[in-house]
């Protein structure tokens, strides 16, 4: 039966819609776009940051007040690209930022630091990291 105000009737749509955006924007963009800045690339390196489930980096332990001020300022660029994105595919922020989660995740590499779903802190190894069965399958 079609309710119009159904907001999770065109949720599966969305995801789709901001996960094949997010992989576009993931293969025009440079590889290292994101290394660009040293302190970025180091943190993730040692582990001080990782991806979360949410969309957004975390602290898989306590971070330095510069660790701190850098996550900080790159979340709330995300948050501010998930909403723009968001809004075009008709998606919730939550939403494209858990997708957005999903493929972080995935493009995580070995010795990067990522969130599972059961909220656990890993290291990546060869093997494929651990994701939520509701992510899209990883390009």
């Amino acid at each position: 039966m079609f309710v119009p105000n159904d907001r999770n009737a065109h949720r599966p749509l969305a995801l789709f819609a901001g996960a094949a955006a997010l992989a576009a924007l993931a293969l025009s963009a440079p590889a290292s776009a994101q290394s660009r800045d040293p302190a970025y690339a180091a943190a993730r390196a040692s582990g001080a940051v990782g991806e979360k489930t949410d969309g957004y980096l975390g602290y898989p332990s306590a971070p330095s007040a510069e660790v701190r001020k850098m996550a900080e300022d790159i979340n709330i660029k995300r948050r501010a690209l998930y909403a723009d994105k968001a809004q075009a595919a008709g998606a919730t922020i939550e939403d494209y930022a858990f997708t957005s989660g999903c493929l972080a995740i995935a493009r995580t590499v070995a010795g990067e630091k990522y969130q599972a779903p059961d909220g656990s802190w890993h290291t990546r190894t060869s093997e494929p990291p651990l994701r939520d069965n509701r992510c899209p399958p990883a390009s």
